[in-house]
């Protein structure tokens, strides 16, 4: 049996490609977008990749089965369970419970295991020619390493009302068919620590039924339904905003993407005129290079691993963007972009200084200036941290709008007064100092030590 886990680091999000080498085929579960990587995979193990499936309609990325199966002629095999709502809109091979999709020697029987979502499924792999006995789980956003997938986002990403009740009972019930697996079962998740999809993820790729009976916390409650309810939905992070046009994207018949697209270098012309005009300008650089020289009404996403979050927090799928990046790492950027579907990239630059325009500079100010200012009568303290990392400690008195949503709370803040900005380490303050710059704040400071240096030095927190 062929066997390789691929990990995208920038969504925390894992797929997988497993292939009868007997045989020759693969099948390819949860691909990413760029699927260019399983092509390769699959020529470099002498695979030819023949069937291609989901665990669920996904929220968190863009989908590249429908690309994979584009190019391969593979069939697609996708859950038909979790009732009429919840169906993919193109041709399939549907899925239900009880399915075994065969590869070769190998096998996938396909168990329904709904809550985090109404149509997910897991797919139990049998090597046959080693064992008759199941030996892994690929269970999606059903159970982690060390948590399960949160009922939830269909809720609050989606505008679902009432969903996260239902889909919480649900999800009880499908830990109770997991409970019955063989201890020894590998469990492939389809993510890591750092995903939205949960709450207490662990780093580690897989895990195992018998470990997962041991330490995941959710595991734990017997038949206390009511429970584990109320300690699942507790303590969820924020739901990203473009969860809601993965939901949709990966539902419908879209246009497909193929290829990881080549974007136009901008002419100095070219750049000032639609710049001139309003059109967005992501500027990708560091924080730091950013706050030495930034062009007026930009926004400072930095082009590291949680760019395409951020990104899929704070733009709008309809509006076109100008990318400020070096041209050696224009293709990472895409890639990090494509696979939340945020393909509107009108073009690039590379540099901000031979535009012939004046830069601003970014009012970056340290602990002590820090610890100055909020003793000022006329400033408004506004911590962009989630609503967890608040509530553990901050500065008393400060006004408190998540980056995420910072947009939408400017409300909260008074343009007659001095804004003094901070989040944990100063990345995501960056982003919300050009987001008030970009809306007319004209007093804004970053504290870019942010509470990990406050907290470090011992300093005051509510």
């Amino acid at each position: 049996m062929f066997f390789q886990h691929v990990y995208d680091k920038t969504l925390a999000q894992a797929s997988y490609i497993i292939g009868c080498q007997a045989k020759g085929e693969a099948i390819v579960i949860d691909p990413k977008r760029d699927v260019d990587t399983y092509l390769e995979i699959a020529a470099q193990n002498n695979l030819k990749i023949t069937k291609v499936t989901e665990t669920h309609i996904h929220a968190d990325f863009l989908s590249g089965a429908r690309e994979l199966v584009a190019l391969t002629g593979a069939e697609l095999l996708l859950s038909d369970e979790g009732g009429a709502d919840w169906q993919y809109e193109f041709a399939h091979t549907g899925l239900k419970h009880g399915d075994v999709i065969t590869l070769g020697n190998l096998t996938l029987e396909v168990l329904h295991t709904p809550g985090h979502t109404p149509e997910s499924i897991s797919f139990l792999l049998t090597d046959h020619p080693a064992t008759a006995e199941p030996i892994m789980l690929f269970t999606g956003d059903f159970v982690f390493v060390g948590d399960v997938g949160r009922p939830d986002l269909l809720e609050k990403a989606a505008g679902m009302t009432g969903t996260q009740e239902k889909g919480a009972k649900q999800l009880f019930e499908s830990i109770k068919r997991f409970m019955s697996l063989a201890d020894h079962v590998q469990v492939w998740p389809g993510h890591g620590a750092g995903s939205a999809c949960g709450k207490a993820l662990g780093a580690v790729p897989s895990t195992t039924v018998g470990y997962e009976k041991i330490r995941n916390w959710a595991l734990q409650y017997g038949d206390n339904e009511e429970s584990f309810t109320k300690d699942l939905l507790d303590g969820q992070p924020e739901a990203p905003k473009y969860f809601a046009m993965m939901k949709k994207l990966n539902k419908v018949d879209r246009p497909l993407l193929t290829t990881v697209p080549q974007h136009k270098k901008l002419s100095k012309e070219e750049f000032l005129k639609v710049y001139q005009e309003g059109m967005l300008v992501i500027d990708t650089r560091n924080k730091v290079e950013f706050a030495k020289g930034y062009l007026p009404n930009s926004l400072n996403i930095q082009g590291n691993n949680s760019f395409a979050n951020w990104m899929g927090w704070v733009l709008s799928y309809d509006v076109p963007f100008v990318l400020i990046a070096d041209e050696s790492a224009m293709e990472d950027i895409t890639r990090k972009l494509m696979r939340i579907g945020l393909d509107n990239i009108y073009g690039f630059i590379d540099s901000v200084t031979d535009l012939g325009m004046e830069l601003q500079t970014a009012n970056v100010i340290d602990m002590d200036q820090f610890e100055a200012a909020i003793q000022e009568d006329n400033v408004q303290v506004l911590d962009v941290r989630n609503e967890k990392e608040f509530v553990a400690g901050h500065i008393e008195g400060a006004t408190h709008a998540f980056v995420g949503t910072l947009v939408s709370n400017l409300d909260k803040l008074n343009k007659s007064k001095d804004i003094v900005i901070h989040c944990q380490a100063g990345d995501r303050s960056t982003i919300a100092y050009s987001i008030l710059k970009k809306n007319g704040f004209e007093s804004v400071r970053n504290y870019a030590g942010g509470m990990k240096e406050w907290m470090t030095n011992n300093k005051p927190l509510k």
